[in-house]
């Protein structure tokens, strides 16, 4: 926009002044021919100019421009003061063209032929004529000059908040950065740290397991050979095979121990109701959707295996009503049967068609642990209708 101003309005008022030079030098009797040379030499240093953009950017340059310029118009008002109407396009070349503090004096300079064109018929020989004339010009510099400084002054803000930009931009580009290479790292450091605790595990149930297991099975093993070789003497073998009895004895129970040493965390400080009431109500909280969990029947302890997979079940069950169904709420049940425990999980979300859909990872592993207890799960669904699981196991020391 600035660059057609530049291109448009300063030949437009050259024409218009141009034209009526003419007439009015004629009405006096003079010739317009000198004031047509001046108003092309003026056109002609505009075009060369502008036919040069890449000259703006060289402040030394642009100085010398201006300044013939003034020169220019100032004997172009001299001569005629109705050439005063050109120095708005002599303003738009000074804040165009001109850097700080340069731009200031180019302004001044401009102002200062303005108000000579406007005071042009006061009789300066006078005290009062020349007061007058001064009062002219310093109405036209004090005024334009002081635009000029708060132009600046708001230039100067405008790059300040475009370098504050800059500087933010920058800022986010490197935190941005930063967060990507932290979250490398961290990701980084979350492998590290379970391959360690990968490692730790395996080599304590290495340690737990030749400290009990492969000791007492080495020992059995020894005490059958020596009741082997006992040979007709009955008391010796009876003895080893006593001290074999009870080193399977003591090597069942650390098995049992190891085992329930591994058992899920719910389960290693509470009953099953209660696991079932912590791992609820945690899910509860991180997913806003009320769950009601209740027990029936009288409470008797399970077999570790059954209570883990129980557990799993109504964990993998909250995990798909999280996953998929959209519930607004979800009931837990837990009931000791006769000779079952069953686990029941229902919600009324949307529902899926078993049939059409199959079956899930998460679905199928919890069929298998059920299934390998000897158990049964069935799963009752359909659009629209929410989803119900149901999960028995046969309760320990109940005959079929």
């Amino acid at each position: 926009m600035d660059g057609v101003v530049l291109r448009v309005v300063p030949y437009a008022l050259l024409a218009v002044l141009a034209v009526a030079t003419v007439p009015i030098r004629w009405a006096d009797g003079r010739s317009p021919v000198a004031d047509l040379v001046l108003c092309a030499l003026v056109a002609g240093w505009l075009y060369v100019v502008n036919r040069h953009p890449a000259w703006r950017e060289r402040p030394r340059v642009m100085a010398v421009f201006f300044a013939v310029l003034v020169v220019l118009l100032a004997v172009l008002v001299l001569r005629a003061p109705w050439f005063g109407f050109f120095t708005p396009a002599a303003y738009l070349y000074a804040f165009r063209v001109l850097p700080w503090p340069w731009q200031l004096a180019g302004v001044g300079a401009v102002a200062v032929l303005a108000g000579t064109a406007q005071a042009y018929a006061v009789d300066r020989s006078t005290h009062l004529g020349l007061l007058t004339y001064v009062a002219v010009v310093a109405a036209n510099v004090i005024p334009l000059c002081a635009f000029a400084w708060y132009a600046r002054r708001g230039d100067l803000r405008n790059e300040e908040r475009v370098r504050a930009l800059d500087e933010a931009r920058e800022a986010n580009r490197r935190l941005e950065e930063s967060l990507v290479e932290n979250a490398a790292l961290h990701e980084q450091l979350v492998v590290q740290a379970r391959n360690a605790g990968v490692h730790d595990e395996r080599q304590r149930m290495a340690r737990e397991i030749h400290d009990t297991l492969a000791q007492g099975l080495t020992g059995i093993i020894s005490q059958l050979r020596a009741a082997e070789h006992a040979g007709d003497d009955a008391a010796s073998r009876n003895r080893h095979l006593a001290a074999a009895t009870g080193l399977a004895r003591e090597s069942l129970t650390e098995a049992r121990r190891s085992v329930d040493a591994l058992r899920p965390e719910p389960l290693r400080t509470a009953r099953l109701e209660e696991a079932l009431a912590s791992v609820a109500d945690r899910w509860s909280a991180l997913h806003d959707v009320p769950v009601q969990v209740t027990t029936t029947g009288t409470a008797r302890p399970l077999r570790p295996e059954a209570e883990v997979a129980l557990l799993r079940a109504a964990q993998e069950a909250l995990s798909n009503v999280a996953k998929h169904a959209l519930a607004s709420r979800v009931g837990v049940t837990l009931s000791y049967l006769d000779c079952e425990v069953a686990l029941d999980v229902r919600d009324d979300g949307g529902g899926f068609d078993p049939d059409a859909t199959g079956s899930g990872f998460g679905l199928v592993a919890m069929r298998q642990r059920i299934e390998g207890l000897s158990g049964t799960l069935q799963i009752e669904s359909e659009p629209g209708a929410g989803t119900g699981i149901s999960a028995r196991v046969p309760a320990a020391g109940c005959s079929s």
